[in-house]
């Protein structure tokens, strides 16, 4: 099945999302889709995918003009979303997760569920996705429940699939056995449009590319033609540097040291076991793996958000195993989080308020007891600057601003003050190329001022540029060290541990009186 979108324009009153698009999808073929937060290429997929209509111009379904007054009409033309937050009930077996909505029946309106798992593996086997059927969803790692969702679509007999940042949770061994996969799709002649952010990914997988920027394609042909480079600058319009010049650290003393330390939820059940780091100052410590591992756990124990059940956490020769949120707010700990749109930041607010929400009670910020608005305001006006966060004004919502630049608000927030130690959860997260090489050399930066900064990230090669060691976390656990600095570390090696394989030959000695040392035993 060929699609055809022909002069496709969309306005969210002020802001043109799409701009006179024409995009070509061809059955056979992977499509690559790249773009700027913001750029419209989300736009784009939800009025292919009928969630949205267009203002003008037309979809053509081999030739023939297509109306979808919803998803239900997009989907019974042949076409199916992956979303890169997954749709799943964890509870459900596999194949009841497929068939949820669309069951078959036989007699009185009886679910046959025979059939359904006949038809369910058939598929399975077609595509040689190896998913367990019967399995429970909460029982798959993430990769195989990414399968599951692809099944779920060519279930519903999608020709056409659009696969949403697909790779965002997989593990480097994963990334390629599910390229194997979109790679049989293709040559059974379906058509895959594959979004990412990822340019080293659209030049291994995409038969063609095209760009956008500003709500409209500013670039598009063979990837075989492209470099990084030039997909980079048609994204932002500009060149951008892929390296941020890391150089050699010099780790001077222990900053942050956490000694055995274990979290149980209400449930007791394990979320951290047995943690032992440290993070010195003038060095980037990156912790890896596969989101769910226990990365999220780690921070909240680091920044006082959640109670550990035993161990100690150190902090500049200090315990501050108990001590509270803002007590180590005050000694020098920033906090950038995972999520700014959950806990980085308030979008009702202005840029000027959220620039004091962790400290609106220093004296820097206040008068007496009242917060002076005016040294508010010109501390907000110097903070974005600084960090390039571009906004017509402080009294803006930053709601208003695009990813890219609410991050940067949130990073300008917390470094433009007096710290020791950063803590980075996911910190370019859903941000464009440009801002990503910006957040990038600003942590940097504050290494080589001789703070200590510790990464946590999904991206391996955001972990892999920035680090100059690495812990690599599966299943609540350290199961891996490794010295990223010299010649660098094993991708391979931390893409094995990270998927839990030869975790107890893998994993450093780091406890002792030696710990926290780079060994680079796995480098």
């Amino acid at each position: 099945m060929d699609i055809e979108l022909r002069g496709i324009s969309k306005r969210f009153g002020p802001v043109q999302a799409n701009q006179d698009i024409n995009l070509d999808i061809r059955a056979g073929e992977v499509l690559g889709l790249l773009g700027e937060n913001g750029a419209g290429k989300s736009t784009l997929m939800n009025i292919l995918s009928g969630l949205y209509s267009a203002d003008s111009g037309e979809i053509l379904i081999d030739g023939t003009p297509a109306l979808f007054a919803g998803p239900g009409d997009s989907i019974a033309s042949g076409i199916g979303m992956v979303h890169q937050h997954f749709m799943l009930v964890p509870v459900f077996s596999v194949v009841e997760n497929v068939i949820l909505g669309v069951e078959p029946t036989s007699g009185a309106d009886f679910l046959d569920l025979a059939a359904a798992r006949a038809q369910v593996q058939e598929i399975n086997t077609r595509y040689g996705m190896e998913v367990p059927t019967d399995a429970l969803i909460e029982d798959l790692p993430v990769g195989i429940q990414q399968r599951v969702e692809i099944l779920k679509v060519l279930f519903r007999s999608a020709d056409v699939l659009i696969l949403d940042e697909p790779t965002a949770v997989l593990t480097p061994q994963e990334v390629e056995e599910f390229f194997t996969i979109v790679r049989a799709l293709r040559d059974a002649g379906k058509g895959i449009v594959f979004i990412t952010h990822k340019l080293h990914e659209i030049l291994e997988i995409a038969d063609r590319v095209s760009v956008l920027r500003q709500g409209q394609i500013v670039g598009q042909g063979d990837p075989a033609t492209f470099s990084e480079a030039d997909l980079a600058e048609m994204m932002v319009g500009r060149p951008v540097s892929f390296s941020v010049g890391r150089g050699e650290s010099t780790p001077g003393d222990t900053v942050l040291d956490l000694a055995g330390v274990s979290l149980f939820d209400n449930a007791q059940d394990a979320r951290l076991v047995d943690i032992n780091l440290t993070v010195h100052g003038g060095e980037v410590v990156g912790i890896a793996g596969v989101q769910g591992n226990g990365q999220t756990e780690l921070v909240e124990a680091i920044t006082g958000l959640s109670a550990v059940t035993t161990g100690e956490i150190g902090f500049a020769g200090e315990d501050i195993t108990r001590a509270s949120v803002r007590q180590r707010h005050r000694m020098g700990i920033a906090h950038i989080p995972e999520d700014r749109h959950k806990s980085g930041m308030v979008g009702k607010l202005t840029v000027a308020e959220n620039m004091v929400l962790n400290s609106y009670y220093d004296e820097s910020v206040t008068s007496g007891v009242q917060i002076d608005w005016r040294r508010v305001h010109a501390r907000a006006a110097a903070a974005c600057l600084s960090y390039d966060v571009r906004t017509p004004s402080v009294f803006l919502g930053a709601g208003s601003l695009s990813g890219g630049n609410q991050q940067k608000m949130v990073v300008a927030r917390e470094l433009e003050r007096d710290v020791k130690l950063i803590v980075a959860s996911q910190p370019t997260r859903g941000v464009d190329v440009g801002s990503i090489e910006y957040i990038h050399q600003q942590l940097i930066a504050c290494r080589d001022h001789g703070n200590a900064v510790l990464i946590i990230s999904s991206e391996l090669d955001e972990i892999l540029d920035l680090s100059d060691r690495i812990y690599v976390m599966f299943e609540g656990r350290i199961a891996a060290e490794f010295d990223n600095r010299g010649a660098g570390a094993d991708r391979n090696a931390i893409g094995l541990a990270m998927a839990g394989v030869s975790r107890s030959e893998n994993r450093s000695e780091n406890r002792g009186e030696n710990r926290g040392e780079s060994r680079g035993d796995a480098a």
